[in-house]
């Protein structure tokens, strides 16, 4: 079964792999397009691979309409992992290491609220590969893990299934519901999202992750979740919020907690062999400088400048 699963996850990164080509492609008939609209000079690498085309020709598995990209500015998505998300509610399967802490089982008590259609089964002795073969067949959409250090959370593991992604985070400040606010009942209406500055490539497969761990919510739902990315740290906070005479009112319930975004591999917890998308690097010279998930408060100003200019 674990062969078969590998098999076709492996066919899957093929299919990609070839949308990926496709993806380039149409990006670079597009700048050079664009190029030849605005008289600018045409990019050597573009007029290069151009001229290898149609010298040797190539074969396209699809056929784009490049006169879209006119009409709203937005390119066709290449098809992922996601790609059916959204169609039927997420069923997720939430557990932990060996033997966990009683502050872990608590925090996996309030983890288990916090997710809509989310399920928590007892690890007992069962291996990794057990325990997705076993969501898979059961129809689970997501495996979440959650690890600890000492009797403190400090690893949040995210692996979508049947074929990944699979995000790896280190859990900081983790404070308990109780310990936010006094309540008995937990609101399990679906909560909306807030998504704050993930504004790169890396930071819109985060929020994907992450959006699809929650079906769609009511109009009338006054539950909202918020990840806010902050110099590549994601603040988690759960409030209530009730209207009263034009006014909006934010009661926080907890948990709460922040995430940072170490490793994406290209498969789920029981490929061992798959590839990495993206892993984090502390040590490079560069690394206080990058912005990996989104822009800096600098650029953001800025962003928030230029959008109030064009308002006015």
């Amino acid at each position: 079964m674990i062969r078969k699963y590998a098999r076709q996850r492996r066919e899957f990164l093929y299919k990609k792999s070839l949308q990926t080509e496709e993806r380039e492609r149409l990006d670079r008939k597009i700048r050079i397009r664009e190029a030849l609209e605005k008289g600018t000079p045409i990019n050597e690498e573009d007029l290069r691979q151009e001229m290898e085309e149609k010298e040797y020709g190539v074969q396209s598995s699809i056929n784009i309409n490049l006169q879209k990209k006119g009409e709203n500015g937005a390119i066709p998505i290449v098809d992922n992992e996601y790609a059916n998300a959204g169609m039927e509610e997420p069923k997720i399967l939430l557990t932990s290491a060996h033997d966990p802490s009683d502050r872990l089982k608590r925090f996996l008590k309030e983890v288990r609220f916090l997710f809509p259609n989310c399920q928590r089964m007892n690890r007992g002795r069962q291996q990794l590969n057990e325990i997705i073969e076993i969501a898979i067949q059961n129809g689970f959409t997501d495996v979440v893990f959650v690890h600890e250090n000492k009797g403190e959370p400090d690893t949040l593991i995210i692996s979508h299934l049947p074929y990944g992604p699979t995000a790896y985070f280190t859990m900081f400040n983790v404070v308990m519901r109780h310990e936010v606010i006094k309540e008995e009942k937990m609101p399990q209406i679906y909560p909306h999202l807030i998504f704050h500055n993930f504004k790169t490539k890396l930071g819109e497969r985060v929020a994907t992750i992450l959006k699809y761990l929650f079906p769609v919510p009511k109009l009338e739902s006054n539950r909202v979740i918020t990840f806010a990315n902050e110099n590549d740290f994601i603040s988690m906070r759960h409030h209530l919020f009730k209207k009263e005479n034009d006014k909006v009112e934010l009661k926080e319930v907890g948990p709460r907690f922040e995430l940072q975004l170490f490793q994406i591999k290209l498969g789920t917890l029981a490929d061992k062999d798959a590839e990495l998308e993206w892993v984090l690097r502390p040590y490079m010279n560069t690394a206080s400088k990058r912005q990996a998930l989104g822009l800096s408060k600098e650029e953001l100003k800025e962003e928030s400048e230029r959008n109030l200019t064009q308002i006015k």
